[in-house]
């Protein structure tokens, strides 16, 4: 038996009705906080409270290794608030034994007047021994969302890196003012710097917890802020969001705080190291690959259209009449004796809401050159999640590139300055699944027969790929530059891609055989 005292009997419990109540009432009381974040206190001497909520001649047959485990280990948990109030996460009243109520009032006392001390992690699946023998025990079993299930750290590591983003987090809350990132917020939703949507998420969290900390209590506001912060945000010191801030607070004019940031936010600058790799980042490398075993996700192909995501697609293909000449689409004779409307000027927002839906067929002015685009994804379809939108729960390996300044008509097989089909309309495959607007807003126009005849990398992309792989980008910016994708004759996903920054010039055929020029030259 888990018992630290011998007992009289083989037959002795701890067990009965009310106390077996009790545990059941735990187990369920637990389940019912859902998916939510606990933290850790420094409450001491918990262990003797609990036995003191047992009648004397009780206290021996509750005094065991395992439930004294479970008090030491989870008794000081707690939940906080988002006015960051704490919650016992084990120690209710209302629902422990009667004659257990002041004891366990006066450990839900202890845990709430403690001190948070960290984000509590674990990979168990229980937590605690439920039963040994005839001897039951505080124990839980929590929801599987609530299960550690990381890879590269272990719940220790883990819990030690969300310590350090809470002084990361504290420190800046000092220095930034409230005033400065209202300003910095400001430049950011204007679009006034460039690719500004990379920055936004970080400083409006940081000036949300501004905000929520001067309404409560400030360190515990903090720690539920750093539990559910998303990847990056808790180093607003050392980030972007952090020198824009300290540019902003220095007294910098605009000229100069919008040139310093578009050059550090310049796509081949961002995230992107500037420098080979050491040996001691290669090995780490090595590790953290075999740790995730993502090995085979770094082997990557062009995307078909058959397997994207779309949001429009061409009502009809075009006839094949086999022979010689078969693969070349005629000429639409219909309409050539058609009214000439001027093309109309009009955002991606108004026209996804009122022309795509009701397209028959699509044509684009292939531009000389333009911001021509590609959809990859992984060569093989097990291969683990390395991109920030793809989970196992929600599988989506796919990616894109173009090149910073543009690209030729040419390079991608197109006959610039004519109309080119449009098969398919498709949004980045960062929004197919919950928009990450960190990664920007953009509709990828498919066109018929495009393929990148210049591709010499893998495209993986630093700013693109799960925080776990940040550490070693530099290992993995040097691979890709090597590799190379494959599947390029099947290629059948690459097209035009309209941002905030670029525009379209397309013509539109409804299902009456009207055809309208349009020329999309803004997002919204």
């Amino acid at each position: 038996m888990d018992k630290d005292a011998t007992v009289a009997s083989a037959e002795a419990s701890n067990s009965g009705p009310e106390y077996d109540h009790w545990l059941e009432l735990v187990q369920r009381n637990f389940l019912n906080l859902g998916r939510i974040s606990l933290f850790t206190t420094d409450t001491k001497d918990l262990w003797q409270l609990y036995l003191d909520c047992f009648h004397p001649e009780q206290k021996q047959a509750h005094n065991c290794s395992a439930c004294r485990r479970f008090v030491q280990q989870f008794g000081g948990l707690v939940t906080i608030d988002d006015r960051g109030r704490p919650a016992s996460v084990f120690w209710d009243i209302e629902s422990a034994p009667s004659e257990c109520k002041p004891g366990v009032a006066a450990m839900r006392n202890h845990v709430l007047n403690a001190t948070v001390t960290g984000v509590f992690l674990s990979s168990r699946e229980t937590w605690g021994i439920p039963v040994t023998g005839l001897w039951t025990h505080l124990a839980v079993t929590p929801h599987a969302d609530m299960v550690y299930r990381g890879k590269s750290l272990t719940p220790g590591q883990a819990m030690a890196e969300k310590r350090e983003d809470y002084k990361n987090v504290i420190r800046a809350l000092q220095e930034f003012t409230p005033a400065t990132i209202a300003q910095a917020l400001s430049l950011l939703n204007s679009d006034a710097l460039y690719r500004s949507e990379k920055v936004i998420g970080p400083a409006k969290w940081l000036a949300e917890l501004h905000n929520a900390c001067t309404k409560a209590d400030r360190a515990n506001v903090v720690w539920r802020a750093v539990a559910t912060a998303p990847a990056g945000f808790c180093h607003p010191r050392s980030s972007m969001t952090g020198t824009l801030l300290e540019d902003i607070a220095s007294g910098m004019e605009f000229e100069s705080v919008s040139r310093r940031f578009a050059d550090k936010m310049h796509p081949l600058r961002y995230q992107r190291p500037q420098a080979a790799p050491s040996a001691g980042t290669i090995a780490q490398a090595e590790k953290l690959v075999e740790q995730l075993g993502i090995a085979k996700s770094f082997e990557r192909r062009f995307a078909r259209l058959d397997e994207i995501q779309t949001i429009w697609m061409s009502a009809t293909e075009p006839k094949r009449t086999g022979g010689f000449f078969g693969h070349l689409i005629p000429k639409d004779r219909k309409t050539s004796d058609k009214m000439k409307v001027p093309p109309q000027v009009i955002t991606w927002e108004k026209f996804a809401r009122t022309v795509l839906e009701g397209a028959k067929s699509i044509d684009l002015m292939v531009p000389e050159k333009g911001s021509f685009t590609a959809l990859v994804t992984a060569e093989h379809v097990d291969a683990p999640p390395i991109l920030q939108w793809d989970s196992p729960e929600c599988r989506n390996p796919f990616s894109w590139y173009m090149y910073v300044n543009g690209s030729s008509a040419k390079q991608w097989g197109l006959d610039a300055l004519s109309w080119c089909r449009v098969p398919a309309v498709a949004l980045k495959p960062s929004m197919w699944f919950g928009e990450h607007k960190h990664q920007g807003i953009g509709a990828l126009f498919i066109l018929d027969g495009a393929k990148d005849n210049s591709n010499n990398s893998a495209c993986l992309f630093p700013e693109t790929l799960k925080s776990e792989l940040r550490p070693v980008r530099s290992v993995i910016e040097a691979y890709s530059k090597k590799a190379q994708l494959g599947g390029k004759n099947e290629a059948s996903a690459c097209g035009l891609l309209m941002g905030k920054e670029s525009g379209v010039h397309v013509r539109v055929t409804n299902a009456s055989g009207v055809q309208i020029e349009y020329k999309l030259d803004r997002w919204d």
